[in-house]
């Protein structure tokens, strides 16, 4: 057997002779090796197919939250947030404290930016969830039902003292960060009411205890439909004052506390398409050129690979014969099998200025992930594997004429190795192009690598080169 490591060296360069090269079948070593050594080593070409798929909601699983209602080619969509605010587990206010000493609260909202019109005014509103609140390990979904979380769904009364106008570009009210840099706010004031109820609440012994007494806010716009902000803190600050004696006279003292919505506590994204079923038929009427992934929409790109017929004709080759009563079937490994998915809406900036087809740009990450696989792979927040799903950045390069073009690619050899393995495969390999957000952490001083893979809840459109227009897979591989 130590003839057939001698030549396995060799190997890529042979892979690479082939590369041009349709149904030819080459024994490698077939004139220094017995015939069981003999390396295989082939080339193929497979057409695949696309289609729009899509499903209802996604999972609520965001670092940052929309909110607001935009209406693009991609349809309608009106977002709203719930969340919980986190517990100072252990505070007390100052000895004397009371709901009297309370001078006002405001709820804070930072945005680090916007889709759609900067100078179009969206109108905010909030309100206290008063039923029941949200399990901080639970899975829920983009569509959960509002009005789960009031007694009386009709009739919500505003927390706020006045609804508040935002203008996104306006940045009305600014706070500086550690950088120097102003980041966008908005504050808004609460009614008397709402003040004295919060303020009553003076037990910080646990979070659940707080949720008992507090199960959270509802937020979301009254007015406005060209609009989103991509809302990333939100906090309650209660600004009170106390009195003490000092050198014997009484000092007032002004204080603020802030009650954060963090990662300590649930915080969803709820998500509506407005007649999505529509906006999905009318994506599908140039689906023999063109397909859509669009983010939260939950929709989605599905590309069918012929596998049964890849395993068949891949598995056909591996069979060497020893001699008139005797063959041996070789074990299959895939060596290069490339995708690339062209990309057709980047807005690069050398054409003007943004319009509204603009407003929605492709996602900077996308996930190709088995169909059967996607709802484990992010109910568990799993990380991409060769047997399961890919991961693509955005890429840019130029065509032959030196014209910008953007794509995501995928390397498949490690994925079809492992599916030519399996007992049986079914007709079509169905995987979707499934845009994501993708968090990375430092390994070493110059490399990084993915923690975190989640479905993309800001907002994105991409619209890809659809396979049934020529696209072919182009396969190499080979049989030990």
């Amino acid at each position: 057997m130590s003839k057939r490591w001698t030549v396995i060296g060799c190997l890529m360069t042979v892979i690479c002779l082939f590369t041009a090269c349709k149904d030819d079948v080459s024994y490698t070593g077939q004139s220094v090796l017995e015939p069981e050594d003999h390396i295989i080593v082939l080339a193929d070409t497979f057409a695949f197919r696309s289609t729009i798929d899509s499903c209802n909601a996604i999972i609520s699983q965001a670092d940052s939250f929309l909110l607001g209602e935009i209406e693009t080619d991609y349809g309608l969509l009106q977002a709203s947030i719930m969340t919980q605010l986190a517990c100072p587990e252990g505070y007390h206010y100052p000895e004397g404290f009371s709901v009297d000493s309370v001078d006002s609260i405001c709820l804070f909202m930072y945005y680090g930016s916007w889709e759609g019109d900067a100078y179009a005014p969206l109108s905010i509103d909030a309100y206290m969830m008063d039923k029941k609140t949200f399990d901080y390990s639970g899975t829920y979904p983009t569509d959960l039902d509002i009005d789960d979380y009031f007694i009386n769904p009709d009739n919500k009364k505003s927390i706020l003292a006045n609804r508040k106008v935002v203008v996104a570009a306006e940045k009305q009210d600014s706070t500086q960060n550690y950088n120097g840099d102003y980041v966008p706010l908005v504050r808004m004031r609460v009614n008397d009411d709402f003040m004295r109820y919060f303020a009553s609440i003076q037990s910080f012994e646990s979070q659940e205890s707080f949720n008992r007494l507090f199960k959270g806010l509802y937020i979301k716009t009254s007015f406005g439909s060209s609009t989103i902000l991509n809302v990333t803190d939100i906090a309650l600050g209660v600004y009170y004052h106390f009195s003490y004696q000092k050198a014997g006279k009484d000092t007032v003292v002004q204080d603020m506390k802030a009650f954060y919505a963090n990662a300590e506590v649930r915080t969803l994204n709820h998500l509506q398409y407005v007649d999505k079923p529509q906006l999905i038929e009318n994506l599908k009427k140039d689906s023999d050129t063109y397909n859509y992934i669009i983010a939260p929409a939950g929709v989605y790109t599905r590309l069918q690979f012929p596998m049964a017929q890849i395993a068949d004709t891949i598995m056909q080759h591996m069979e060497v014969a020893i001699d008139e009563s005797i063959s041996l079937v070789k074990r299959p490994y895939v060596n290069k099998a490339y995708v690339q998915v062209d990309v057709e809406n980047v807005f690069n900036g050398t054409s003007g200025e943004i319009t509204r087809n603009d407003w929605l740009q492709p996602a900077s990450y996308m996930l190709l992930i088995k169909e059967q696989s996607m709802e484990r792979f992010f109910h568990n927040k799993e990380l991409p594997t060769d047997t399961c799903a890919i991961l693509s950045a955005l890429n840019q390069g130029t065509d032959s004429v030196g014209n910008s073009v953007y794509y995501y690619s995928y390397d498949l050899s490690s994925f079809l190795t492992n599916q030519l393995r399996q007992e049986s495969n079914d007709p079509t390999l169905d995987m979707l192009l499934v845009p994501v957000t993708v968090q990375t952490s430092a390994t070493s001083y110059s490399s990084t690598t993915v923690s975190s893979v989640r479905q993309q809840q800001t907002m994105s459109a991409t619209k890809v080169r659809s396979a049934n227009n020529g696209m072919q897979l182009e396969i190499i591989y080979s049989g030990f």
